[in-house]
């Protein structure tokens, strides 16, 4: 059977989880599809029975979900790749026994029917009434006691459906099943194609209903909140505390990197850092300086904010992110000043120096000296390599050292090009939440622009965890930044999605 394109594998029927051989899928008709009153009842009964999953949905508009596949190579992926072989197996002896045996290929049949079924929406009454008459098992099981089961003509109709029901991202691996001879691979190519459909079918669903389930995660955080602070009226303490240090923190000029160590402390004197007269303060710029705090957060503080607690995991994991592109882009950063403008100007070249540090940083967190050495190694011996092919001049040995030297230098959380970076990896994140992602990438400080694709992923992700958080808490830090903004020098009368 040719390979048919698995994201989402589906459970075979010889699954011990699914005795019955039901496999579970359901996808997106092509036909006209309106508001989530329209799909199957099924599936808005499960996607709507989700607290914690609404919260997830309202934050990530690029949410789906994929079905959890055990690695092949694992113990359970390997029990249940011999226990679906089996069942495969005995099904081709079934039908190639004289006469044939159609008891297990009839319960497939019936399980391809109901899948089918719950495909269609509720108003596709024609297309229902067809395959209940096609696929109608009372009539199938009178056909097999004759002998007259034809197994490959069902199959043909199953895939006429198929073609029809599935998104059009679905076609070519529909198409690839048009061209299988084998009963047997055929019917386990279909359960599978029908598996990306039930997925298809359950994202799509999730996207119809997301606007309903980030309303319904922002009242219920909210009244879950509210309920609390009226046992606890002191629940708001740290959270006042946060952004009183943000306010603070708006007044208080940053510390310039005046190091002239390295090559690259050109980078330090950038006029999207100087710091003029402060601005009046509004609550966005407080917010907004109070969840890039976040990203700097001390774990042995325990005061962290009562309104951020249940983000508090991806705030953790997007520190981590920004950490590892500060490194990332402070390594490029050196690298470019002494591989010039020939070899950043490849793609491919800078590919592979982001390659080599990804894959070198794995240890950074517990080993910095010992990770950035090794980088600086490979890091040289990339340029130097690729000096060589494009047949010019090698760095010196002198170049070499110094080069090598500043990139072990990045281990040092005081090193002036990892803080100059970090500074504007900060400022990136601060226009996302002013401007937004898209306009911020069109204006990356210097340094940025090699790591650009990641930080449009950091950023929207930052984006839209603070967005949500912010519809969320609203009401309850227009309250706190009252207190805290003089009404003179007060922009906004309440706190707005960012």
């Amino acid at each position: 059977m040719p390979d048919v394109e698995e994201k989402v594998p589906l459970k075979d029927p010889g699954d011990p989880e699914c005795r019955s051989c039901k496999p579970e899928t359901s996808a997106p008709t092509r036909e006209d599809r309106s508001g989530p009153e329209a799909h199957p009842a099924c599936l808005i009964d499960t996607v709507d029975n989700v607290s914690k999953l609404s919260n997830k949905i309202g934050m990530n508009h690029d949410f789906h979900m994929e079905e959890k596949v055990s690695p092949p190579s694992s113990l359970k992926g390997k029990v249940k790749e011999t226990m679906h072989n089996a069942f495969w197996d005995h099904l081709k002896e079934q039908l190639s026994a004289t006469p044939p045996d159609f008891s297990c290929a009839l319960e497939l049949l019936k399980e391809i029917k109901e899948i089918l079924l719950s495909l269609l929406l509720p108003r596709q009454s024609r297309l229902q009434s067809e395959i209940e008459e096609a696929l109608d098992t009372e009539l199938l099981r009178r056909e097999a006691e004759h002998g007259a089961l034809n197994v490959p003509l069902l199959s043909k109709y199953i895939l006429d459906m198929m073609t029809l029901l599935c998104a059009p991202v679905r076609d070519e691996a529909v198409q690839k099943l048009e061209s299988i001879t084998d009963p047997v691979l055929l019917l386990r190519g279909i359960f599978q194609v029908l598996g990306l459909m039930k997925m298809d079918m359950v994202n799509y669903t999730i996207q119809s209903l997301q606007p309903h389930l980030q309303e319904h995660s922002i009242q219920h955080e909210r009244a879950t909140f509210q309920e609390l602070l009226n046992k606890q009226p002191s629940l708001l303490d740290h959270t006042t505390k946060w952004l009183t240090q943000a306010a603070a923190d708006l007044t208080t000029p940053l510390p310039t990197c005046l190091d002239a160590s390295d090559s690259a402390t050109v980078a330090c004197s950038s006029p999207n850092e100087a710091v003029s007269s402060p601005e009046p303060l509004s609550p966005t710029m407080v917010l907004s300086q109070g969840f890039l705090n976040l990203l700097l957060w001390d774990p042995a503080n325990e005061e962290f904010p009562e309104t951020l607690l249940m983000d508090r995991t991806q705030l953790q994991e997007l520190e981590s992110q920004l950490h590892q592109l500060t490194i990332l882009a402070s390594v490029l950063l050196v690298a470019s000043s002494f591989s010039g403008s020939v070899l950043f100007g490849s793609p491919r070249f800078v590919d592979e120096l982001k390659r080599i540090t990804k894959h070198l940083m794995v240890e950074f967190d517990s080993r910095p000296e010992e990770a950035m050495r090794t980088v600086s190694e490979q890091v040289s011996q990339e340029i130097h390599q690729s000096l060589k092919k494009m047949g010019l001049a090698a760095l010196s040995s002198d170049n070499t050292a110094s080069l090598m030297g500043q990139l072990q230098n990045i281990a040092k959380k005081e090193n002036c090009v990892r803080s100059v970076i970090d500074q504007r990896i900060h400022l990136f994140l601060k226009c996302c939440l002013v401007l937004g992602v898209q306009r911020s990438l069109l204006d990356l400080p210097g340094g940025l622009t090699v790591i650009e694709a990641e930080l449009a992923e950091l950023g929207q992700k930052f984006v839209s965890l603070t967005h949500h958080n912010q519809k969320v808490f609203g009401p309850y830090y227009t309250e706190i930044l009252k207190t805290l903004i003089p009404p003179a020098q007060a922009l906004e009368t309440e706190v707005e999605s960012l």
